[in-house]
């Protein structure tokens, strides 16, 4: 019975295989490449390079074996020029030759010479536009005029885990190549310790040369410049990570506009979820930025957000802590207002707040100098629009900004980003505050300030 009807079922698929005897409309078709996005990306995608100069002392017996353990430290050797190089990617993203890569490619000391290298093997110098740290991204312009291959910005935020994506860019200076993968992971923060980054993840080949190159996605768009790996061996482990497209448009605008990059001013200070208070607050999920702080009058409190709030979304995307926040907030822009689902007492409700920017103020910085433990520090008052230039969340007490060496300050182990918080018995709140506490003449010095995470007392005699 069994072959009895196999028959007939064989012979009605026969004639539809024999139909299939076209052959594909194109290699494409055939061989699943991505060829043809190639062509159209790789010459927009450069080579970067790098070469500074700057000064150093050798001593001149630093090549006799004899001499060269007593002298190789000695400062008044003979000065030579130390040549630094790097070699990073980058991607055109104007007609007009300007030209994105991350800043710590940049990174040479001394007085520095970037040349571009075009697909097409042109070499042309460039100029830097702007060069932002924080986001590790830089913009360049190609100098010598004419029209430019370039690529376009997708929107980072239609991105989904499993989408696919091509990296281009020089590992190794071996010359352009690519690699493909898919997006692995969406809103990673904890890479670098900038506190405005959410990369996306792909296990796409990314090695030492590709940081600056572009994460491409199947219509060819740039979705992410690559900047960052984790690996145990100094190569690719399938683990690499990109800025998102979003926020690079964002410091390109900025660079050709003149407009520095800010960042939302909320006026709260934000933590992350642990298990213990998703469990108490009845959370879906141990993610989210719990507010822990509010300042009077900021946009946060306008809002209607209240201390034990828990940040969970941002304009419906999820966030997992207070770095996904404030990369949200900042991608979506000044003057602009965004919808925050917040989890309060184990409710979601729904606000809106308005995005400014940090009042300013002033500053009122001093270098402080006396018989005191500070003599030899610059300190200034922590504002809103200070505090995220400086690198620190507090907005009270002084902060250190600089300590000359071999100072008193320097000499008792002050650093720049220390916080004041107390002197004596007197707390400090600003730096006319601090000046007078340090004039009134101790014969034992209390000094209490705020390392990171860390509450440090200082108690020092002085002659």
């Amino acid at each position: 019975m069994a072959a009895a009807l196999a028959i007939p079922i064989l012979a009605s698929l026969h004639p539809a295989a024999a139909q299939q005897t076209d052959v594909p409309p194109s290699r494409e078709a055939a061989q699943y490449s991505f060829a043809s996005i190639v062509k159209r990306t790789a010459p927009a995608v450069v080579n970067v390079y790098v070469r500074g100069q700057s000064p150093s002392f050798v001593s001149p017996f630093a090549d006799d074996p004899i001499f060269r353990r007593f002298f190789r430290d000695n400062p008044f050797g003979m000065p030579q020029e130390r040549v630094q190089s790097s070699l990073g990617s980058g991607v055109i993203v104007s007609p007009d030759g300007v030209v994105v890569t991350n800043a710590h490619v940049l990174k040479v000391a001394g007085t520095a010479q970037i040349s571009v290298a075009l697909a097409d093997r042109r070499e042309l110098n460039a100029k830097v536009l702007l060069q932002d740290e924080k986001t590790d991204i830089a913009v360049l312009r190609l100098e010598g005029g004419g029209r430019f291959p370039h690529l376009e910005f997708a929107d980072s935020d239609a991105a989904e885990v499993g989408d696919m994506v091509l990296a281009i860019g020089n590992p190794f200076g071996v010359g352009q190549t690519v690699t493909s993968g898919i997006i692995s992971a969406l809103g990673r923060t904890q890479v670098t310790s900038s506190d405005a980054q959410a990369f996306i993840q792909t296990d796409a080949a990314i090695n030492p040369g590709n940081s600056g190159g572009a994460l491409v996605d199947m219509a060819g768009r740039v979705v992410g410049i690559n900047t960052a790996i984790f690996t145990r061996s100094g190569g690719s482990q399938g683990i690499g990570f990109a800025i998102p497209s979003n926020l690079v448009r964002l410091v390109v605008d900025g660079a050709l506009t003149g407009r520095k990059l800010q960042r939302p001013w909320l006026g709260a200070k934000l933590e992350g979820v642990t298990r213990e208070l998703a469990d108490e607050l009845k959370l879906d999920r141990v993610a989210g930025a719990v507010v822990t702080r509010l300042q009077d009058d900021s946009p946060a409190a306008q809002a209607g957000l209240e201390a034990g709030d828990v940040i969970v979304g941002i304009d419906g995307h999820d966030v997992d802590d207070a770095r996904a926040v404030l990369y949200r907030l900042t991608t979506r822009g000044i003057g602009n207002r965004a919808q925050l689902e917040v989890v309060r007492k184990g409710q979601h409700t729904k606000l809106e707040i308005a995005l400014r920017a940090a009042p300013s103020g002033a500053l009122d910085a001093r270098d402080l100098s006396g018989s005191h433990p500070l003599d030899g520090a610059r300190v200034a008052n922590i504002l809103p629009g200070t505090a995220e230039e400086l690198g620190i969340d507090d907005e009270e007490g002084v902060v250190i900004l600089s300590v000359r060496p071999r100072s008193m300050a320097a000499r008792l182990g002050f650093q720049a980003g220390d916080i004041v918080i107390q002197v004596g018995r007197e707390r400090i709140g600003t730096v006319a505050q601090l000046d007078a506490a340090l004039k009134q003449r101790q014969g034992r010095w209390l000094v209490v300030m705020k390392r990171g995470e860390q509450v440090l007392q200082l108690q020092v005699q002085l002659p």
